[in-house]
């Protein structure tokens, strides 16, 4: 960074010397593309239960990216929404010795053999977003994320706060825990009742039927929180065909979910900035492997949760844009 900005205050000294304006310009443009560091080229692999094309896991893989590049690291990722064969993919990394491991634990006893073949390989671990409370237990450095349940009350409370009743949590992937948590967190706090709703989230159609279906027979629902951004547009569709007056709130930001709560069609978003759970998961597999640095002190290395409303998401709206937040 110091060598691009040296060689823009370069060209404005040139000032009429287009020759030396040039090759400021030429230098700046070399200087941005390479790693802000000189270490050696360590490789650093990211397993996740979920990956491309999810706004959410994609924010998360742009922050790894650029942490890497800055870091002069090789990144490679891999995903599967099924234990088993992420937990292959832990097993491919292993076998190819990679010097850092980035791993979610939405299964986390799926992975719980495997990471302990890691961490007895000498590969540094930092789990990410989910199974905080297995990660050190694991093996883990750290884990970065939010605490799910935390990020739950956090809800309750906002619900409550708003004056909302009767609650709907829809559950879009059985068997992950932090979904289960989420949901445990708000009962917790919310005033209200709260009911869990599991549909099956591979399939959007089913999710908005099961949803407007759910609505309809109980019209003394005032309040609908889907846990992930890409549910939100469908809860509010199920909502509108279901003639339902109730408010749709959601975990997680994406250009959707801002543009809904500007508009009003979302009452608030929980966002745990999915782009520093990335950064900082390479970041600190970096400094560990540089360093011998650890950050959390045992504890989770907290992201989240912050309630987002329309006035917080204009102001997030050039960073939501760019794809990362």
């Amino acid at each position: 960074m110091g060598a691009v900005l040296a060689a823009v205050l370069g060209a404005s000294l040139v000032g009429c010397s287009s020759t030396g304006g040039k090759r400021a310009e030429e230098r700046a443009k070399a200087e941005a593309g390479r790693p802000a560091v000189s270490t050696q080229r360590w490789t650093v692999a990211m397993v996740t239960h979920a990956g491309d094309g999810d706004t959410f896991w994609d924010i998360v893989q742009k922050g790894a990216k650029e942490a890497a590049a800055k870091d002069n690291i090789n990144f490679v990722y891999a995903h599967d929404d099924q234990a088993q064969q992420q937990a292959q993919f832990v097993q491919n990394a292993i076998d190819q010795k990679v010097d850092g491991l980035i791993v979610s634990l939405a299964k986390p006893e799926a992975l719980k053999d495997v990471l302990a073949k890691a961490v007895k390989a000498g590969i540094p671990v930092i789990t990410v977003n989910s199974g905080s409370a297995q990660s050190a237990e694991y093996g883990a450095l750290t884990h970065i994320g939010q605490d799910e349940e935390i990020a739950g009350e956090a809800v309750g409370t906002e619900l409550t706060r708003r004056g909302r009743k009767k609650a709907v949590c829809v559950l879009h992937e059985q068997g992950n825990v932090g979904h289960e948590q989420r949901c445990a967190g708000a009962k917790k706090t919310f005033g209200g009742s709260l009911e869990n709703l599991y549909v099956e989230g591979t399939n959007m159609p089913s999710v908005q039927a099961a949803l407007q279906a759910k609505l309809q027979a109980d019209p003394s629902i005032d309040a609908i929180l889907t846990l992930g951004a890409p549910f939100a547009p469908t809860a509010v569709k199920a909502k509108d065909a279901a003639g339902s007056e109730a408010e749709v709130d959601t975990f997680d930001l994406n250009e959707s979910v801002a543009r809904d709560l500007k508009s009003g069609a979302l009452g608030f978003a929980v966002d745990q900035q999915p782009y520093l759970q990335g950064y900082e998961a390479v970041d600190l597999l970096w400094l560990y492997r540089y360093n011998a640095d650890v950050l959390g002190g045992g504890r989770p290395v907290l992201t989240g949760p912050q309630i987002v409303t329309a006035a917080e998401a204009a102001k997030l709206e050039e960073f939501i844009k760019r794809g990362s937040r």
